[in-house]
């Protein structure tokens, strides 16, 4: 019986009809290197069913207790049905680039069932007219809820979906055996489990509290100074209103060669750094081009890997933390910016204030279920999220070598993931085999002209470029 850390859960807590909390990796093949040059839908079928032993993220499902008494568990679903998860279709015309953002965002937008393990695969056929794209090849849109995965673990379970060759030679070393969640518990022992949970909560809670008192008084005396203050302000944009359902998607690819290139030419910088770089410029030309640029800096929140080691992203749920970045929107020299950044982000890693993620994860696993959830729901609403940040900006390292999938060659891979009420825009920057794409995830109210948008983040790549 396996209960959801706190931090998994706040992911079902926060989701609300507008604001689902599911994320969504698309894999672009061309099956010409396939045997016969041609993959079927039921060879799909066939590889994912032989792979299902890897994660037992396949085959749980949530139990969820009444009111959020207690976090939920994970138990093994007795009418598992893999055809249920996976469905195929074609691209509908014109079958170009747009359409197929589109097709995207359509299903991103879409609710998973919840009665059912949280994942399910989205097969799109029919991307002739896409440029720069082989005809014959197809799509793997992938969703997985945010309650089971967190990014790393997301590109683990990704690459164990690929082969390293057209052999069929998993990616990753695939377990013997996985341990399964097990039957749903009696009624009777998850209540008992609940009330111990809620009795024992606030002891340990105090107990937190105490170990980390001086942690946290350094935070409140630093939080209330001017420079803190001054520091932190987050201006009113476009992206800090309530999202819509309607959510929108477009990418570009950026070779990592050239952002390595822009990279060495500010000293200490690092490829995420080069990342918040581009998405700065971007934001500064976007803004500025609709006379919505603030006086002060944009502020950005870039989710941090909290594992301690790689072989951790093996294993399912989340272990995040995150960073909170000004962004220099007010500078307006390329390479400027991008020593601000680096300076900034240096400086955010290095200190020795603020709360540790280490801190946060002790604090929410013993705050009682119930209270969390409610917590969580408020803070969903919009009413605070808007003042802590304007977007998200993540950046996740991916293979970076060629991968396949029965057989057929893997060319791109994008990414989606979920947005909420005050932070209506996210940049997602997975890389696999030399390259790097920035996808955009917005909705249709605050970027209507989602594509003006992915040509800043262009330009902001080039000019950087061509300062370098």
């Amino acid at each position: 019986m396996q209960q959801l850390s706190a931090q998994d859960a706040q992911f079902l807590y926060i989701e609300t009809g507008n604001n689902l909390t599911h994320v969504m990796g698309v894999n672009i093949y061309d099956p010409s290197t396939a045997k016969g040059g041609k993959v079927r839908f039921k060879d799909i079928i066939q590889h994912v069913e032989n792979r299902l032993e890897w994660s037992p993220v396949f085959k749980r499902r949530l139990m969820r207790l009444p009111y959020d008494f207690d976090h939920p568990y994970w138990v093994e679903d007795e009418f598992f049905d893999i055809e249920h998860h996976m469905f195929h279709s074609g691209l509908p015309e014109p079958g170009d680039w747009r359409q197929f953002c589109i097709h995207l965002s359509r299903h991103f937008s879409r609710p998973m069932d919840m009665n059912r393990p949280l994942w399910d695969m989205y097969v799109i056929e029919g991307l002739d007219r896409i440029e720069g794209i082989p005809k014959g090849s197809y799509a793997i849109a992938t969703r997985v809820h945010h309650a089971a995965i967190d990014g790393a673990s997301a590109m683990h379970f990704f690459s164990a979906m690929s082969d390293l060759d057209k052999k069929g030679t998993p990616a990753v070393k695939l377990p013997a055996k996985t341990s399964q969640p097990g039957m749903a518990p009696s009624t009777v022992k998850v209540l008992n489990r609940a009330l111990v949970s809620n009795i024992q909560s606030p002891v340990k809670l105090a107990s937190t509290l105490l170990r980390f008192s001086p942690a946290i008084w350094d935070t409140i005396k630093k939080s209330l100074s001017s420079d803190s203050a001054s520091g932190k302000k987050v201006p009113l944009t476009r992206f800090n209103h309530p999202v819509s359902p309607h959510k929108m998607f477009d990418a570009t690819i950026f070779g990592l060669k050239e952002l390595k290139q822009i990279k060495s030419k500010v000293d200490g910088a690092t490829i995420n750094d080069v990342v918040i770089a581009i998405c700065t410029g971007a934001l500064r030309r976007y803004l500025d081009h609709h006379g919505e640029l603030p006086r002060d800096p944009l502020v950005a929140i870039a989710p941090v890997n909290a594992r301690s080691s790689g072989s951790e992203a093996e294993i399912p749920g989340n272990n995040i933390s995150a960073m909170s970045v000004a962004l220099p929107t007010t500078v307006e020299d390329p390479l400027e910016r991008l020593q601000i950044i680096r300076d900034t982000t240096q400086q955010t890693k290095a200190a020795k204030s603020g709360i540790s993620a280490r801190l946060m994860t002790d604090l929410t696993k013993h705050v009682p279920a119930a209270t969390l959830a409610g917590v969580a729901r408020l803070i969903a609403g919009g009413r605070f999220t808007s003042k802590l940040c304007n977007l998200f900006i993540s950046n996740v390292p991916g293979p970076q070598q060629t991968l396949y999938m029965n057989g057929a060659t893997l060319l791109h891979t994008y990414g989606m993931a979920p947005l909420a009420d005050g932070m209506g825009l996210f940049v997602a920057t997975p890389s696999y085999n030399g390259e790097m794409s920035f996808n955009i995830i917005s909705d249709r109210e605050m970027l209507p002209d989602i594509e003006y948008f992915r040509e800043c983040l262009e330009a902001a790549y080039s000019e950087l470029l061509a300062a370098s």
